[in-house]
């Protein structure tokens, strides 16, 4: 709001403060708008649906586990696996399907650089899509 309230003299000089209110009046009305048609927005009407008779989606195939144990033991699932043979392996596992996300999971006690050695061969296997594996702890108080 711009007030003069020096009036000592007839000259008119210009304000040069920005006139707000106008700005925070749109803002209060469409506050007050959202306020009344958000509520509006939602659905509670209860509805009874009808059955499809259409099949159900098939269920996703199995994923495929990697895992690395602390002794730096590879596994596919519960097989054992050499590292050498691990794309061949891979490949029978996806029948040849390059885009299956492999799901890694490692021991703790696996050192970083065999963790990145392993996610080199699946990368040079053709192995994009990996999913890391992980358990969800508590959190600490």
């Amino acid at each position: 709001m711009a007030i003069r309230l020096d009036h000592g003299s007839d000259e008119l000089t210009e304000v040069h403060d920005i006139n707000v209110v106008p700005f925070i009046d749109v803002m209060l009305v469409l506050l007050i708008i959202f306020m009344v048609a958000a509520p509006l927005a939602t659905v509670d009407i209860k509805v009874d649906l009808p059955a499809s008779t259409a099949k159900p989606a098939p269920r996703p195939e199995k994923p495929v586990f990697l895992s690395v144990k602390a002794d730096q033991r590879l596994y596919i699932g519960d097989d054992e696996v050499k590292a050498e043979t691990l794309g061949a392996v891979l490949d029978a596992k996806t029948q040849g399907k390059k885009d299956t996300t492999i799901f890694f999971q490692a021991d703790k006690g696996v050192d970083y650089g065999d963790l990145m050695s392993v996610m080199d061969k699946l990368r040079s296997a053709g192995y994009l899509k990996v999913g890391l594996v992980g358990l969800e702890s508590a959190a600490k108080k």
